[in-house]
């Protein structure tokens, strides 16, 4: 059950990512804490480690990792295709769209709450454009790799991955190399408060259903705080991410997909 939530989240929204990436609000703790040792990788995916070179950053202040912040279930969040938002609103989105587009490299670790209420941990790494790779914690023995076109989510115990085209995932919106959120997508709520600007996305898919993507950066550095993804079913999935490093270069081994260790199983 876990496992498949993990999956709807990171599927339906990320983010970068995202992640990956606001409705009725509590306060989250993004608290700092005195730099610790990280312990070395572990070996990962029939050998592949990653180097001090591509972990995330650990110099200098480093967070604690926050509470993410739970949307109010009965939130209602207007599903108009024709929404029309101030000047102020506008201007908030634009600031948010110029940062995803500054992006070329991000990368950092994030804590995942799933609609049951379960948290998970890991690191993620992101390569504009098109390239992803979320690495969960033990026990939890999936990897999600976007590779430019197609999205994999593996899972390392059972060796079996299921593909996904990239441009059917709303991880799109993320990792392209521009965007434009009001004009490249629809949205259909913008909030801003003294913490976090939101940036509620909408889509429609016949077959689906529809879903939500909320992007939340923070409201004094600009910077990706978390996402809430909302599955046709009603279900959020929300995703903080910290310790952002975005001038890290990152190797590119990372986003290559496996498809002779891990088999694809069968529809």
């Amino acid at each position: 059950m876990a496992q498949r939530y993990i999956h709807r989240g990171l599927l339906c929204g990320l983010a970068l990512l995202i992640a990956t990436s606001g409705a009725s609000f509590g306060t989250a703790a993004f608290s700092q804490a005195v730099p610790v040792p990280k312990p070395a990788p572990k070996a990962r995916d029939g050998g592949l480690q990653l180097s001090a070179q591509d972990r995330p950053l650990t110099t200098g202040t480093t967070q604690t990792p926050p509470t993410p912040v739970i949307p109010n279930p009965n939130r209602n969040v207007p599903a108009n295709v024709f929404a029309t938002f101030d000047a102020n609103q506008k201007a908030q989105a634009a600031r948010v769209s110029t940062y995803l587009s500054s992006l070329q490299t991000l990368v950092g670790n994030f804590v995942q709450v799933g609609p049951d209420g379960s948290k998970t941990k890991g690191d993620f790494y992101i390569q504009k454009p098109g390239k992803v790779r979320f690495e969960y914690d033990d026990p939890t023995p999936i990897a999600i790799i976007a590779d430019g076109s197609s999205l994999a989510v593996r899972d390392k115990k059972l060796s079996t991955q299921d593909i996904y085209p990239l441009s059917q995932t709303p991880l799109r919106f993320l990792l392209s190399d521009r965007i434009d959120l009001l004009k490249d997508t629809n949205v259909v709520s913008v909030t801003a408060d003294d913490v976090f600007i939101s940036v509620t996305i909408e889509e429609k898919q016949a077959l689906i259903g529809t879903s939500r993507l909320m992007l939340m950066v923070g409201a004094k550095d600009g910077q990706l705080k978390q996402w809430t993804v909302t599955d046709p079913q009603g279900y959020d999935t929300t995703v903080a991410v910290y310790n952002l490093d975005s001038s890290r270069k990152v190797d590119p081994g990372l986003f290559k997909i496996d498809f002779t260790n891990y088999q694809v199983p069968p529809g």
